[in-house]
């Protein structure tokens, strides 16, 4: 297209600018996709499932130990056994530029693939063993060959920038390769850099620390150590203010993988949490701190995924907390929760949004108070929650040496839960109230159940409205659609305004 040569004043101006427009546009879709990979290093275990090429590039698949049964129980001393396990794969890279093509070779015969979150609606090409299909920008996927079991966890991550240098002052950096470095204590103002390649075999603890960082896009690694041994958690966080983690991956915490402890002014962004197997691996703790957004996350637990508790530090609130387009894999527990111990002057201003939950085994979206902390003004918002005929019932086990033995059947998590109850001995529990839910869009066989209900007459569930509930893409119209119960000390809950929302 040529420009005009004879035109004048602001009409050349007008044509100027369409032109220059046109050809902006032009340019960014003809712009070449970039992907930019880390080798493995040396000695490092991998994936024999299955070879994947992003953008034409060999990519490494590292493996890792995920939970493959619903089975949990905690005695002294005793750690979960490897046949209730199994392995799965996971990668990353950074990528720009445009959609990348993404090529899977499987080790198995290949029957069925499902790529995951489903709104993404990509539909993979399969050709024998070979899998394929396009990335648009950079996410989290998960792609099950033949069901969700040894499934391979995908992480394209933007391009990362500022990556600070080696030797910058208060820099600890950690290049590719290997590292075994037991726990790491960060100090204010310092920097934890996990270079891509990396792996470091430890785990991260801060007390009252002020401006740390832990970014890049290395592996932080807890697998060689047993339950409390060097710490119970990868990240643990401790009266710090001023935390920034970004773009690490976390695999194989003994307990809880990142755990915020009575913190302020925190960010969580990109962060990829896998191979969480053991009893009580919880995600992302946020407990008795203020003014946290973790965002862009891919978390998948055996434990609760996204959680928010009162404990250590009992005295402190739980104030303005947002999660943000986070996709979550839950094995066992809630996927999305608040409990079960709340120990804190109040719970106040959490807001779950635009996320999407692939697997949750008891509830999606859980509020389970059983301590004095009044909870109010919480908010969950465009949660996408897929669920399955191949879900096995969760059950804990009564003897040590004992065999999960159920099979997949008629079994659904529930929904949304909100249910007051008390620790023994009795101790003051807090009320609920101002709870909202928007646009929550359920794929499933049918409707899971749902189900409120308070302690007694001062300590129940108040002021709870439900606004767009639908099924399969399908509007539900009315709470008895929705199959929620509604039980004692419950009062002011308002289902309205039931739209299309599915996306």
């Amino acid at each position: 297209m040529s420009i005009p040569t004879r035109v004048f004043g602001h009409a050349f101006m007008r044509h100027i600018t369409v032109y220059s427009f046109i050809a902006a546009c032009a340019t960014i879709r003809l712009c070449p996709a970039e992907t930019v990979v880390a080798p493995a290093p040396q000695g490092e275990a991998l994936c024999r499932s299955y070879t994947l090429k992003v953008g034409g590039k060999d990519v490494p698949v590292y493996a890792c130990r995920v939970s493959a049964v619903p089975f949990n129980q905690v005695w002294p001393g005793y750690q979960r056994p490897l046949d209730q396990t199994e392995l799965a794969g996971f990668a990353y890279w950074d990528m720009s530029g445009g959609p990348v093509r993404i090529e899977i070779q499987s080790k198995v015969a290949v029957q069925t693939v499902a790529v995951r979150p489903g709104n993404l609606k990509i539909i993979p090409t399969v050709q024998g063993d070979r899998i394929a299909f396009d990335l648009d920008r950079p996410r989290q996927v998960v792609v099950e060959v033949n069901g969700p079991h040894n499934a391979l966890h995908l992480f394209g991550n933007p391009p990362e920038t500022n990556a600070p240098a080696k030797e910058a002052p208060g820099v600890l950096y950690y290049g590719p390769g290997v590292h075994h470095t037991g726990k790491i204590t960060l100090q204010s103002d310092q920097t934890l850099y996990l270079a891509p390649g990396a792996v470091v075999y430890g785990c991260v603890n801060a007390t009252g620390a002020k401006n740390i960082r832990i970014t890049g896009r290395g592996i932080l690694d807890m697998s060689p150590f047993a339950r409390g041994q060097v710490g119970n958690h990868a990240l643990d966080f401790r009266n710090c203010s001023g935390i920034v983690i970004d773009g690490i991956i976390m695999r194989d915490p003994n307990a809880w993988c990142c755990a915020l402890y009575g913190c302020r002014d925190a960010v969580i962004n990109n962060v990829k949490l896998v191979g969480l197997w053991r009893y009580n691996s919880d995600g992302i703790d946020i407990c008795n701190s203020q003014d946290v957004k973790v965002s862009d996350c891919f978390v998948r637990s055996f434990d609760d995924s996204l959680v928010i508790k009162g404990n250590v530090f009992p005295n402190l609130p739980v104030r303005n907390i947002r999660f943000s387009r986070c996709t979550l894999w839950c094995d066992w527990g809630v996927a999305m929760k608040i409990g079960t111990e709340t120990f804190a002057s109040e719970i106040a201003g959490v807001f779950f949004e635009d996320c999407d939950i692939i697997y949750a085994t008891h509830v999606a979206l859980g509020i389970t108070p059983r301590d004095r902390a009044p909870i109010h003004d919480i908010r969950f918002e465009n949660i996408r929650v897929e669920m399955d005929e191949r879900y096995m019932k969760p059950r804990l086990q009564q003897r040590k040496g004992e065999l999960y033995d159920e099979q997949p059947g008629n079994y659904l998590p529930q929904l949304m839960t909100i249910t007051i109850t008390e620790r023994k001995p009795k101790a003051p529990v807090g009320p609920v109230a101002k709870v909202f839910y928007k646009n929550v869009a359920v794929t499933a066989p049918r409707m899971p159940d749902s189900r409120f209900y308070g302690f007694d007459s001062e300590h129940g569930v108040t002021d709870v409205s439900i606004e767009g509930i639908s099924l399969n893409g399908r509007p539900v119209a009315n709470a008895a659609e929705a199959k929620l119960s509604i039980g004692r000390h419950v009062s002011g809950v308002e289902v309205k305004n039931f739209t299309d929302t599915a996306r």
